[in-house]
């Protein structure tokens, strides 16, 4: 890829009063694929759009009719520039990770960083096993999904643990088994680490349960059908019960879980808009099976329209996600024909994009349509109550206007060790996970929250200093007047100025809705009522905070206990610690090993084997 030259010279001449000359800047632009950026004259950049003829493209902006949306877009450009891709495909990928990096104002903004869940079946094992997997699908082995939740992958597993028990423990577990484990005697496994199962059985079990999960669930009720019948011809009467139970079952998945014959995978895509809130619900079906849904809310610019939104969405939620055959539209996407080029290269097989459909298509776009109209309203009536809790906290605090920005610091230990301190960001909207920060803190006195706030709010507001973090309107610290004054010592040595703060002390009794809000320069405390909408406010910030606080350090505590254990026996040196680590899988093969086995790793003797095994199990 090679980027020509900027349309509008990098010159102090290139500014915003001066109209932008996009004649000038089309004679620059070739009729090839690739991403072009619309840029402000501060050098921001307005909007990132991908074409398979950018000439022809670019220069749509200025030779048609515009909503207001665009046009308030356009009278702000002042460069553009593009760069050029060999394919659609590179330009949909290029486009996507502009996006994510800039954020731009006018562009669809899809929240949705996270990877999908699969369902993962090691076939190069002698026994394998399945498993929940997120992350980049390298190792060897079969991928089945991938599925809307975490949820939704643990239940299909429990589901196939009764169904077929195939094995879900880790190998370092599975390895070192003297004995069968809990799943075993409640007939969720067949225990085949001690060989109570043949590798012909166990084989069969896998590929039921392959079948299973590639939507030929007929194939083994068929199978298990003739099996039934085998035995109750040899009387044996248990075997055949089992089995029958086991069919029925199975076909009552059938029913509850198919939504179509014919076994294909499709994702169904649909969405509504309304009160300015936009929410995008997929159903992903995968072999027949619905798998479950997910409700997306993209941040929108004004006025965007239905295809243009799901054109946005389409193209940045499959940029990193495998692709279904077809995927079912409730409006025709701008751009169809190139998402279906770029998809189709992507995925290396034909990918159709449809939204006239009939029969049992057209019931599964009014089924996602609904659930989608359904969890915007829920939305949207969760947002007004958000709403009137900030109105009420602004009225309670006497502030000028809403907050747009709110913090909350909190510290976590257990009695001084690995102290944790959390801060939590709340906006407009509410909860704003992905600006929640932690800080470990070192080098304090244990237990000295004083010292490890004013560590934590330093560090912190030393990036605002830099302009790396906005600064908030409200700070939230969990406290009283004590760690109030720390919050101005420190806010005044940065030399910030214009955050409201507020103390959030626990009342009395130590009880929620009883909290004491301490205001910088007040002799007595804010006493809001029980049951009002900014005491909820207040309690959620700080319960967040709390929570966040707690979570990090007991991570931080297990950590460090887990990896101590081993450092600290004498005679465990990195090349052992790395030997022991590697033969068990990890600290947790190791704790179930016995003193034996764990002798036969390299550089460990009996006797310094049974002081491992003593140090993970109490001996």
């Amino acid at each position: 890829m090679s980027d020509p030259p900027a349309a509008c010279p990098a010159s102090a001449s290139c500014v915003q009063d001066q109209p932008f000359d996009h004649r000038a800047a089309l004679k620059s632009i070739p009729g090839q694929p690739g991403v072009y950026r619309m840029l402000d004259a501060d050098g921001n950049v307005l909007y990132v759009g991908k074409a398979k003829d950018l000439k022809r493209r670019v220069g749509s902006y200025f030779g048609r009719a515009l909503n207001q949306r665009l046009l308030a877009m356009v009278s702000q450009i002042a460069d553009i520039q593009v760069t050029l891709t060999r394919t659609e495909g590179e330009a949909l990928l290029l486009e996507n990770n502009l996006i994510k990096e800039h954020r731009p104002r006018y562009n669809v903004l899809l929240r949705d960083d996270k990877s999908y869940p699969f369902i993962y079946l090691s076939t190069e094992d002698d026994y394998p096993r399945l498993a929940f997997y997120r992350g980049a699908r390298r190792g060897k082995g079969r991928y089945f999904g991938p599925y809307p939740s975490a949820w939704a992958v643990r239940e299909t597993l429990q589901l196939l643990q009764k169904l077929f028990p195939v094995r879900q423990c880790e190998d370092s577990f599975f390895n070192n088994r003297s004995r069968p484990c809990l799943q075993y005697q409640i007939k969720r496994c067949t225990a085949p680490c001690v060989g109570f199962i043949s590798a012909e059985d166990y084989a069969v079990d896998v590929q039921h349960s392959i079948k299973f999960l590639d939507g030929r669930t007929d194939e083994v009720v068929t199978e298990l059908g003739e099996r039934m019948q085998q035995a109750a011809e040899a009387l044996e009467f248990e075997r055949a019960a089992a089995l029958r139970d086991q069919i029925a079952t199975l076909q009552r998945i059938q029913q509850r879980q198919y939504v179509t014959g014919d076994g294909g995978d499709l994702d169904i895509v649909a969405a509504v808009e309304e009160g300015g809130s936009v929410c995008v619900q997929v159903f992903f079906i995968r072999a027949g099976r619905n798998l479950g849904n997910k409700a997306f809310f993209p941040q929108v610019p004004d006025a965007s329209s239905r295809a243009t939104l799901l054109s946005a969405f389409l193209a940045q939620f499959y940029a990193d996600k495998p692709i279904p055959a077809e995927i079912l539209v409730n409006a025709e996407p701008d751009e169809r024909a190139f998402l279906e080029a770029a998809f189709s290269q992507q995925a290396g097989r034909r990918i159709a994009i449809r939204h006239r459909v009939r029969s049992d298509r057209a019931r599964w776009l009014e089924m996602a349509q609904s659930n989608a109209e359904l969890a915007l309203k829920s939305r949207l009536g969760s947002r007004a109550g958000y709403a009137r809790r900030l109105q009420a906290l602004r009225d309670m605090l006497s502030l000028a206007e809403l907050p747009s920005r709110m913090e909350c610091f909190d510290i976590s230990h257990t009695q001084g060790e690995l102290t944790v301190a959390s801060c939590v960001v709340f906006d407009a909207d509410g909860p704003r996970k992905s600006d929640y920060r932690r800080f470990n803190i070192d080098g304090i006195v244990a237990g000295d929250d004083y010292a490890a706030m004013q560590q934590a709010l330093t560090r912190r507001y030393k990036r605002i200093q830099k302009g790396e973090v906005p600064l908030p309107d409200l700070l939230f610290i969990d406290g009283g007047k004590g760690q109030l004054g720390v919050v101005l010592e420190v806010l005044q040595e940065l030399g910030i100025t214009g955050v409201q703060l507020v103390g959030v002390a626990k009342g009395p009794d130590r009880k929620a809705g009883a909290e004491q809000l301490w205001l910088p320069g007040r002799k007595t405390p804010v006493l809001p009522a029980a049951d009002s909408p900014a005491s909820h406010l207040v309690q959620q910030i700080r319960d967040e905070a709390h929570r966040f606080a707690i979570t990090g350090h007991r991570q931080r505590r297990d950590k460090a206990r887990k990896t101590s254990r081993l450092e600290e026996i004498p005679g465990i040196g990195p090349k052992r610690r790395q030997n022991l680590l590697t033969a068990f899988g990890g600290l947790r093969g190791l704790k179930c090993a016995a003193p034996e086995d764990i002798a036969r790793v390299d550089g460990i003797s009996t006797e310094l084997a049974r002081q491992i095994h003593a140090a993970f199990n109490g001996g």
